[in-house]
């Protein structure tokens, strides 16, 4: 045991230094604009400098209302993409024809940069001319156009719908990586032992997955968590604020109301809200992983 933590610990170091080379400058230097008493926002508000902008974000409604629409839309579309994904890797993982026809379609999507499936999504949903008003019309769902970005509800769906589509191609490869490296033969004594597929899905193949499901949702839940491009196009945080995340309420604050300080600490809250969840995700899957090995 103590061998395998060993190389675990050995095999993740050089990622986790690079990645603290990379990320550890920005951090400290958003770190200090947020505690700074000469940027431009405390020149005119010199009240609003240091431990306050901390403690400012507990008592802003919109802070915390951007918090809990980021949130939802995290869980929901990692939830969705995840299964989604876990399934097509799944299915792209059986000796079947044309599996390599499927893969290319399938990572379409990915391929595309997010604000062009932003435009194609806002065009989808269009009131005026929209391709999804024109099909419900044109079946008998609807009998007149629907304007589905103007509606907080539907707002919200519709970015999530546009992101599921857009990034289920992403944890669809991670995933099947994972797959095509399990043995075959432990397959084949499951089989000996009269297990069937959800023993084998149990016992050989979700053990040798969990390091890439890590992989996976780490990397998801960082890029839901701090999406902005899908919505500023989409919507640009409206209805009333309805579809407002946390990237986009701090480049308003920083862009819009040139509060660099305040807008700062956002960041910073951002990026140890999304460390402790990466941390809690490595507790709870790598050490199980480490565990069953």
């Amino acid at each position: 045991m103590s061998q395998h933590r060993n190389w675990s610990v050995s095999f993740h170091l050089p990622a986790a230094v690079l990645l603290a080379t990379v990320f550890a400058y920005p951090i400290a230097r958003t770190a200090v604009l947020s505690f700074s008493h000469l940027n431009l926002a405390t020149a005119f508000r010199p009240e609003a400098a240091g431990l306050d902008n901390y403690r400012r974000l507990l008592s802003d409604s919109r802070f915390l209302d951007s918090l809990r629409i980021t949130g939802a839309f995290t869980i929901v579309t990692v939830a969705i993409e995840f299964g989604l994904g876990l399934l097509l890797a799944l299915a792209a993982n059986q000796s079947v024809r044309g599996k390599g026809l499927v893969r290319s379609i399938v990572l379409a999507p990915w391929t595309l940069p997010t604000a062009i499936i932003a435009v194609l999504w806002a065009w989808i949903f269009n009131d005026q001319y929209g391709v999804l008003n024109a099909v419900l019309q044109k079946i008998g769902a609807i009998s007149s156009p629907i304007a589905w970005l103007a509606k907080p509800s539907s707002a919200l769906a519709a970015m999530v719908i546009a992101d599921v589509w857009k990034t289920t191609p992403f944890v669809f490869l991670v995933l099947l990586a994972g797959l095509q490296g399990v043995p075959r033969d432990l397959y084949e004594a499951m089989e000996i032992d009269g297990g069937g597929a959800w023993e084998k899905f149990r016992y050989v193949t979700w053990p040798f997955l969990l390091p890439f499901v890590f992989i996976t949702l780490v990397f998801r839940i960082i890029q839901a968590f701090a999406i902005f491009d899908l919505v500023w196009v989409m919507t640009g945080g409206g209805p009333g604020g309805s579809t407002e995340t946390l990237s986009v309420y701090s480049y308003q604050t920083f862009m819009r109301y040139l509060d660099i300080g305040y807008g700062s600490a956002q960041v910073a809250a951002t990026v140890v809200i999304l460390a402790a969840t990466a941390f809690g995700l490595h507790l709870l899957l790598l050490r199980r992983y480490a565990r069953l090995f």
